[in-house]
């Protein structure tokens, strides 16, 4: 099944369901650089993933700090995509679309949000400064969003109510935490994204929702 086609606005979310088949929505994937974009991605689509990863060389040392993320080596220049289905509560289709973290692709960011159902934001503690961008993103486009905290490895582990106020974020946005590479975690944001969106669509809206 294709992926939606762009809504009118970022703001629209596109629903496309075949006859009998589940809903697709589409998920956009964003936040910092190095941050675990493309492995979320990776490790939860049911498809082989679409990725547009090159690799860093020492002349984009200068934009592409590597403080933190010594052992990172690739990097995402277009997007990546998946796919990921549910049967419960209702049959869906995510389709995921992974953008950039550098800011110097900021400008493709708002292309590949048409027609999101909403937006997971990845953070990771070490340098949680590299999603600030993707939060105001999220903010400006008005999309319903989740905060997801990446736990890496050796990372150090802050409340969730730390990083709400780190992000200044408003009460309504969920954070949450997940492990990147693990795919049950990454569904469970997901998962978690889409009832946020949902819920916000039914309040803003209680006649009208999407047909999942």
């Amino acid at each position: 099944m294709s992926p939606p086609g762009p809504a009118d606005t970022p703001g629209e979310p596109a629903t496309v369901r075949a006859a009998g088949g589940p809903a697709v929505l589409k998920v956009l994937v964003t936040g910092g650089f190095g941050v675990g974009k493309t492995t979320a991605i990776g490790a939860v689509s049911e498809i082989e993933p679409v990725s547009t990863e090159e690799y860093l060389t020492h002349h984009s040392a200068a934009t592409d700090s590597l403080d933190g993320v010594e052992a990172k080596h690739r990097t995402t220049v277009a997007f990546d995509f998946g796919r990921i289905s549910f049967q419960e509560p209702v049959p869906i289709e995510l389709m995921l679309f992974g953008t950039p973290g550098q800011d110097r692709f900021m400008d493709l960011w708002d292309d590949l949000a048409r027609g999101a159902v909403g937006i997971v934001v990845l953070a990771d503690t070490r340098r949680l400064e590299s999603s600030f961008d993707a939060v105001t993103f999220c903010e400006r486009t008005r999309l319903p969003f989740v905060v997801a905290v990446n736990q890496f490895d050796h990372a150090h582990r802050y409340p969730l109510a730390a990083i709400r106020q780190a992000f200044a974020l408003t009460p309504h946005v969920p954070v949450v935490t997940c492990d990147a590479r693990e795919a049950t975690s990454v569904a469970a944001v997901l998962i978690h994204l889409v009832d946020h969106a949902l819920s916000l669509l039914s309040a803003s809206s209680p006649s009208t929702c999407l047909d999942v």
